[in-house]
């Protein structure tokens, strides 16, 4: 271990973690170029032809000139997402509901919630039918 000094450990473990990120962000720039509804056929053949025989440079240009596009595609991927997400949950929770005849123990409890708010059930009544739609 004398031949290779801490310094030199440390230098390495900083190429290689930069070499990393450069990794992540050239795969990023790849993936962002293929999501790209707006980029034409060519125009997505022309980044990735310069982002793979100039990577560094087609990397730098790229997050220069579309950086601000790259953000706001992730975001409207990630709400996307999301709603794709509520909605399953909706039509599973809906249709397992409408498939037995019952309403869901969600729209029981909001029933039931309702109902102890205009005073026609006190805090007792909604308690027990809250633990009896529960159990």
């Amino acid at each position: 271990m004398d031949d290779y000094p801490l310094l030199n450990v440390f230098w390495t473990m900083l190429w290689f973690f930069l070499w990393i990120m450069w990794l992540f962000l050239l795969f990023k720039v790849i993936t962002d170029i293929f999501r790209d509804h707006e980029l034409g056929g060519w125009g997505k053949a022309g980044w990735l032809i310069f982002c793979i025989l100039l990577p560094y440079l087609g990397v730098l240009v790229y997050v220069i000139a579309r950086g601000r596009g790259m953000g706001a595609r992730d975001v409207k991927q990630a709400k996307e997402a999301e709603a794709r997400f509520q909605e399953y949950i909706r039509q599973t929770a809906g249709t397992q509901a409408a498939a037995n005849g019952t309403p869901s123990a969600t729209e029981e409890l909001a029933r039931l919630a309702d109902l102890k708010d205009k005073g026609a059930i006190s805090e007792e009544e909604f308690q027990q039918a809250k633990a009896k739609v529960l159990a």
